[in-house]
């Protein structure tokens, strides 16, 4: 009956809720129902594992996602959240997901870097390391911009433009997520994740595109080629020990990733005392490097988890887990009327990017051979991520020799300086802009 006020009903059938059923069902004659399924926290949780073993199938079935070096959960979280858009596009269902577990896993993986950064192997890249860090932090200030640049020139928010700069290219999946509720909730971005992610994941394909041409300039070019000619090598390890993975060694990583965190919230609250901020991730990585730098030390003969098994696996898990639980609650359809402007953002990113490998990154590396393969692993740090930098040098080794000083500066720098000082930046911007 017209003017009659349909029933509000919320159904709660173990850890689903089915939240706010019907809204007014009678508009000019015709029926308008809005659904809203929210899963709990656990739910969350066990689809995240599901949807993660579901992007490693899928990256070891299809030969195009190993080529590009596209991460796991980027691929089945990625599909989860179109099927969620598609449902919501054709049905007007909104599937959200509790999130709380998620918080706790980043922790976890910026606490494995931090245990793994002991001092001696972040100074074995010599004077090139600090040379690689120095430029790739100009570079941050100039990516974030560009982004800045590109956001005003669009009518956006210019916080918008630090979303298409280095919190989701040189940071990453991870460091976008992380620093999502600072944008939504003291800057009012509120889609702050669905923009960030969507530069994030197309930066890693344009990374990957990238590396190998523009190495392959410069070796040709300048007539480039390896002083020996041996059989490339992946990565660098640093300890050579093989590990066993048992149960003791599991409950003392697990124990040192706590400890870590807790030394961490003791940093923040520290600096939130004095008047400083920094988000917790970064402050549990500081506490992890104080216990790796300090506790082998003064116990020598304490068998440390840095370089172990487990510390990788735990490490590998809750980012993995982590990246599925964020892509696959991301909403598509409230970032539609930004497609163009993030394609303008990642159009003059990528323009950045290869002018400032060419003519800085390996000018400065020394306009050598393995200037060249530093600066294709540049290329997948500057829009992707390290696996994509990893992929890039190798790809480059593969065909025109060993370049073994590239691999050890380049995952050093993308893995740990560039965590830590982005997170810096990051901020003065907000400071400025914000």
């Amino acid at each position: 009956m017209p003017g009659t006020r349909k029933f509000l009903k919320r159904i709660q059938l173990g850890f689903l809720s089915l939240a706010e059923i019907g809204n007014d069902l009678f508009a000019d004659s015709s029926v308008q129902i809005h659904l809203s399924v929210q899963l709990e926290s656990f739910t969350t949780f066990n689809l995240a594992i599901l949807v993660l073993a579901l992007g490693k199938w899928l990256t070891k079935k299809c030969a195009f996602l190993r080529e590009f070096n596209v991460p796991e959960p980027v691929t089945s979280g990625l599909l989860v959240c179109i099927v969620t858009a598609l449902l919501h596009s054709f049905t007007g269902l909104e599937i959200g997901f509790n999130l709380e577990t998620r918080n706790f896993l980043l922790l976890y993986f910026f606490a494995s870097i931090g245990l793994n950064s002991d001092f001696k192997t972040l100074w074995a890249g010599g004077k090139p390391l600090v040379i690689l860090v120095v430029i790739t932090i100009i570079y941050m200030f100039l990516q974030n911009l560009t982004g800045v640049a590109v956001a005003s020139a669009m009518g956006l928010d210019r916080i918008v433009g630090l979303l298409g700069g280095s919190v989701s290219l040189l940071g990453g999946h991870g460091t976008t997520i992380a620093w999502a509720p600072t944008f939504i909730h003291e800057h009012g971005i509120t889609n702050a994740s669905e923009i960030g992610i969507a530069c994030a994941t197309v930066g890693l394909v344009l990374a990957s595109l990238m590396g190998g041409p523009v190495a392959r300039y410069l070796i040709t070019k300048h007539k480039l080629e390896p002083k020996v000619i041996e059989q490339p090598d992946v990565g660098v390890t640093h300890d050579l020990k093989k590990q066993e993975l048992d149960y003791f060694s599991l409950l003392k990583t697990l124990f040192w990733l706590n400890m870590s965190l807790a030394i961490g919230g003791l940093i923040q609250e520290g600096l939130q005392i004095v008047g400083a901020n920094l988000p917790l991730f970064v402050c549990a990585l500081f506490g992890a490097i104080i216990l790796t730098n300090t506790v082998p030390r003064v116990f020598p003969k304490l068998d440390w988890p840095a370089g172990g098994r487990s510390l990788a696996l735990v490490s590998d898990l809750s980012l993995g887990v982590f990246l599925a639980m964020s892509l696959m609650s991301l909403q598509l359809w409230t970032i539609a009327a930004l497609a163009g402007p993030i394609l303008a953002m990642l159009v003059a990113q990528l323009i950045l990017a290869v002018v400032y490998a060419i003519f800085v990154i390996f000018r400065c590396m020394g306009r050598d051979y393995e200037a060249a393969v530093v600066t294709a692993g540049f290329s997948g740090i500057s829009l992707g991520a390290t696996p994509t930098a990893m992929a890039n040098m190798t790809a480059v080794a593969q065909k025109y020799g060993q370049a073994h000083k590239a691999f050890i500066i380049v995952p050093l720098v993308s893995g740990f300086f560039v965590d830590i000082s982005n997170a810096v930046v990051i901020q003065q911007f907000l400071n400025w802009f914000g």
